[in-house]
C-alpha cells in the first residue's frame, strides 16, 4: 500500500471540499512547501493566505477570518504553533470559539537534526491544557482522510498534529472504522493495554503481533483522539487487562500517558507505564533512528509490555 504523509492528505481533502465551499480558506506562515499546501495555494489563490514568518499573525488573522464565517485551516510547524502562537491559540481560538483548525506540521522529531528548537514535544500537553481546544493525532493517512472530513462538519477549534514523512499505513483502504472522538480498538487481548497515538501506532500494533507470537495477548488502542480522551474505551482496555503500557511521541508530562494514568487511578487502577521521549534534549538523527535509540519501535515496545507482565 501506498505511503502518503498525513499533511498531504489534509491538503487534498480541503481541496476538494473547497471546489463547492469557497468558505474554505487556508492560511500559512512561509509554510506551503513543508506543510504540502502548495497545491491548495495554486487552485485556490482567492481562499489562500500567507502570512510570512508571523506565526502569531497567521493564528490571529484565521480567527478573524472565522469571525466572519470562514472555516479557516492554519498550517505552521507544530513547534512553533504550540509555543509561539501559544496566546493566541488560547485566546483567539479557543475562548473566542473561534472555527480555526490549527494544523501542526512536522510534529514530535519530524525535524530530526534540527534539534530541541525545531520538536515539539510538548504540545499535547500545551494545547490540551487549553479549555475548548480539542486535540488530535492521527497515525496514518487514511484516518487523517476522515478526521479531516470530520472537522470540516463542525465548527469548533481543534488542533491536529501530523508528522513531517509518509508513515507506514495502519488501517486499509476502504476498510477505516472511524468515529468522531471515539478511540479505534485494533486488537483486543487479556494480558495488556497498549495505547497509542500518532506515529507510535503502527509499532504498538506490531508489538502486539511480535507478543502474539509468544502467546501474549494484547489490547491496543489508537487514542487519535487525545482531547476528548475515550475514557470509556481506556476503562474497558484496562479493566480486562493486568497492566496497561502508553505510547508517544511526546515529552513524559502531561500528554497521553499522563491522561491514561489519571483515568485509569481513578476508575480502575493497574499499572501504567508509559512510553515517551525523555525529558532532555533528544538525540541528533531522523525520526526513526530517534524512535530506535529511546526504544520507541515494536521491539521496544513488545519487551517493556514483557517486563511489565513479569513484576
Amino acid at each position: 500500500m501506498s505511503k502518503i504523509a498525513n499533511k498531504q492528505m489534509i491538503c487534498e481533502v480541503l481541496m476538494e471540499a473547497a471546489k463547492t465551499d469557497k468558505n474554505i480558506v487556508a492560511l500559512c506562515s512561509d509554510s506551503r512547501g513543508s506543510g504540502s499546501f502548495t497545491p491548495f495555494a495554486n487552485e485556490y489563490p482567492q481562499q489562500f493566505v500567507e502570512t510570512g514568518i508571523a506565526e502569531q499573525n497567521l493564528v490571529s488573522i484565521a480567527a478573524g477570518l472565522a469571525k466572519c464565517g470562514k472555516k479557516a485551516y492554519a498550517v505552521s510547524p507544530a513547534c512553533f504553533l504550540s509555543a509561539r502562537s501559544y496566546e493566541q491559540c488560547k485566546i483567539d481560538v479557543a475562548y473566542s470559539n473561534t472555527n480555526v483548525k490549527l494544523i501542526g506540521i512536522s510534529g514530535g522529531v519530524s525535524y530530526g537534526a534540527l534539534g530541541m528548537s525545531h520538536h515539539s514535544a510538548q504540545d499535547i500537553a500545551a494545547m490540551s491544557a487549553i479549555p475548548n481546544m480539542r486535540v488530535y493525532i492521527p497515525s496514518d493517512h487514511l484516518q487523517t482522510k476522515e478526521l479531516t472530513k470530520a472537522l470540516l462538519q463542525d465548527e469548533k477549534p481543534a488542533y491536529i498534529r501530523v508528522g513531517r514523512n509518509a508513515v507506514d499505513p495502519v488501517y486499509e483502504e476502504g476498510n477505516v472504522p472511524f468515529e468522531l472522538d471515539k478511540a479505534t480498538v485494533l486488537c483486543e487481548g487479556e494480558d495488556i493495554a497498549i495505547i497509542a497515538c500518532g506515529e507510535m501506532v503502527k509499532p504498538a500494533k506490531d508489538a502486539a503481533a511480535l507478543l502474539e507470537k509468544e502467546g501474549i495477548h494484547a489490547t491496543v488502542l489508537d487514542m487519535y483522539c487525545v482531547k476528548p480522551m475515550d475514557e470509556a474505551a481506556v476503562v474497558k482496555a484496562a479493566s480486562n487487562a493486568k497492566a496497561v503500557l502508553t505510547v508517544e511521541e511526546h515529552s513524559p508530562f502531561g500528554g497521553l500517558g499522563s491522561m491514561v494514568a489519571q483515568v485509569v487511578s481513578r476508575e480502575c487502577p493497574k499499572k501504567v507505564w508509559n512510553m515517551s521521549l525523555p525529558d532532555a534534549p533528544v538525540i541528533t538523527g531522523t525520526s526513526q533512528e530517534v524512535f530506535g535509540y529511546y526504544g520507541l519501535t515494536a521491539e521496544g515496545i513488545a519487551n517493556k509490555a514483557k517486563e511489565m507482565l513479569a513484576e
